[in-house]
């Protein structure tokens, strides 16, 4: 009882901090008046929340997503769907809120989505969540007006690892079966039907999980996640570089030079391997830079060329 009442002031806390976080930031007074019609000033009357919306149950813990849907929902949207960094074993959904704001601009719905971390549950836990999570949103698209067909994932870190593996996955592959499927296909067939993503956003994302249990590159974040019995083919089963193949969505990745927390090497290794498979993607390397961090002249040429990869896409 006193876990659930901890976990309970946590999230009510983390809720708080995540709503004084967004008024300050879209109530903040105009740098200059030179621009009178700045999407900052209007947004709140124009985007709906939705938080903390159950999507799945496990582990006794109730996972939970944030909904930002336009107002005016008579027509679909391109959704971006957002999961936290934290390395699997640490960070919450709501202090990666502001990853949004550049989609929402665009008019895009945007998914927060928070998943069992290393205090839940080991390997592979944070992986099937947010399969389950595009299922259920997949499931429920009609309901908040989404697109399936265009949905967009992004994370930074493990929530890059856990973006890749969102979209890099095959149908029908060991990760999907805790997902509930609806309808009669629960009950009358062993069917998986397939999740669809229109692209990928990869903020420095941990491209090979295995590389990181032994030997030179092994980080102590990486082993907390698989606890006492680090399954080493589990790690490769849960590292994106293994699952490049021509078909797949397109991928851009922005990934610090000198990155010490998820090495370099891995968007590298990727984006090769995606190239020889003639998978449309591109790396953004931030010169001199480690693990994120990027400072405001960064952050704008990495949007610009997200938005530039994405319009190339149809989106």
């Amino acid at each position: 009882m006193a876990a659930k009442n901890q976990r309970s002031t946590i999230r009510c806390a983390s809720k708080l901090a995540f709503f004084v976080i967004l008024c300050g930031f879209l109530c903040q007074p105009a740098r200059a008046q030179t621009n009178p019609d700045r999407w900052l000033d209007y947004a709140a009357g124009e985007i709906d929340i939705f938080p903390n919306v159950t999507y799945a149950r496990a582990s006794n813990f109730e996972l939970k997503l944030d909904l930002y849907l336009p107002k005016n929902r008579t027509r679909s949207n391109p959704t971006l769907v957002l999961f936290h960094g934290g390395g699997w074993v640490d960070g919450q959904k709501e202090r990666n809120v502001l990853f949004l704001l550049p989609y929402l601009e665009l008019g895009w719905s945007a998914v927060n989505v928070e998943y069992r971390t290393a205090r839940q549950a080991p390997a592979p836990a944070a992986v099937e969540d947010c399969r389950c999570a595009l299922r259920w949103l997949t499931y429920r698209a009609r309901d908040y007006s989404l697109d399936p067909s265009r949905f967009v994932l992004t994370g930074t870190s493990a929530g890059g690892h856990l973006a890749l593996m969102g979209g890099m996955l095959p149908v029908g592959n060991v990760f999907d079966r805790q997902c509930p499927i609806e309808g009669g296909e629960r009950w009358g067939s062993a069917n998986v039907p397939e999740l669809k993503v229109a692209a990928i956003v990869n903020w420095f994302g941990i491209g090979d999980v295995a590389d990181l249990l032994d030997g030179p590159n092994a980080r102590n974040y990486a082993r907390e996640w698989f606890g006492s019995a680090p399954n080493v083919e589990l790690a490769k089963q849960l590292s994106p570089v293994n699952y490049v193949r021509a078909g797949l969505p397109p991928i851009i990745t922005i990934h610090g030079e000198f990155d010490d927390v998820a090495p370099y090497a891995h968007a590298v290794r990727l984006h090769a391997a995606l190239d020889k498979a003639v998978v449309p993607n591109k790396l953004v390397t931030i010169k001199g830079r480690k693990h994120g961090g990027f400072n405001r002249e960064e952050l704008l040429q990495s949007y610009a060329a997200i938005r530039e990869f994405l319009k190339k896409q149809g989106l």
